[in-house]
């Protein structure tokens, strides 16, 4: 039954993927940026509907920029959550864009991918970032570089607060978390670390059931003063008291 389910899934995921895709070629043009925004979030709830995903929301998710957004990340699920909850900009790694369909969906979106290992990289993103910010945007960035297992937190890397400094707006600490509604703890059906492949984890989550995606906003900060290290020290404490994890900050 578990495997009948998956395919039913699959199938109508693939189909609300494509749907997607051909909703940014011919409306994304012409629409206003509410409207846009509004499209993305219910094409995000219909698509957790899909996988079987419930979607709960605490706290207040944020109404307008400028504002960057800081969250922990778990899963390949994590983009569609905060899109289902408000959706925002990412900015993500760029073997992202080779996803296959996932990765035209992102880059349709408009994210902006960096590669990490490049310190140019970085600083040609950060412009950028700091730039959108201006603009008005509502960013979201993973300080963590990589998905955790959702228990512990890892070290927050402060380079892309920069943009939040350089344009002098407010960062928004978001914590992700995953939970099992039928039996109750951690649920460990998205969690997408280690050797596992994409196609590995899609076909878990697929199969899984009584999944329930939390996000918890908590409170917008803003500079003050700080220096990137210090506050991505104290932005990843804020995101460790939202979600209940542990450990420190990298540059």
């Amino acid at each position: 039954m578990n495997r009948l389910r998956a395919s039913w899934r699959a199938l109508r995921a693939i189909g609300h993927v494509l749907r997607g895709l051909w909703m940014i070629r011919t409306e994304f043009g012409r629409l206003t940026p509410p409207q846009t925004q509004l499209l993305v979030r219910e094409w995000s709830r219909q698509m957790l509907t899909i996988l079987g995903v419930e979607l709960v929301v605490q706290g207040t998710p944020p109404t307008h920029g400028p504002l960057l957004m800081v969250a922990n990340h778990i899963s390949w699920l994590d983009v569609l959550v905060l899109n289902a909850a408000h959706p925002s900009r990412f900015v993500s790694k760029s073997d992202v864009k080779s996803w296959p369909l996932l990765g035209l969906l992102t880059t349709g979106a408009g994210t902006l991918y960096i590669e990490r290992e490049s310190r140019r990289d970085a600083m040609r993103v950060v412009h950028h970032m700091a730039e959108r910010l201006r603009a008005g945007d509502i960013l979201t960035v993973f300080p963590e570089g990589t998905t955790g297992d959702g228990r512990a937190l890892l070290p927050f890397h402060a380079n892309l607060l920069q943009a939040a400094i350089t344009a002098n707006v407010p960062v928004l600490p978001v914590a992700l978390g995953f939970v099992d509604s039928v039996r109750g703890g951690r649920h460990d059906a998205p969690v997408f670390v280690g050797d596992t492949t994409l196609v590995a984890s899609i076909w878990t989550m697929l199969c899984a059931d009584g999944v329930r995606a939390q996000v918890r906003y908590g409170e917008a900060q803003q500079p003050r003063g700080r220096d990137r290290r210090t506050w991505a020290s104290d932005l990843r404490a804020a995101v460790q008291q939202l979600q209940g994890a542990g450990t420190d900050t990298a540059d």
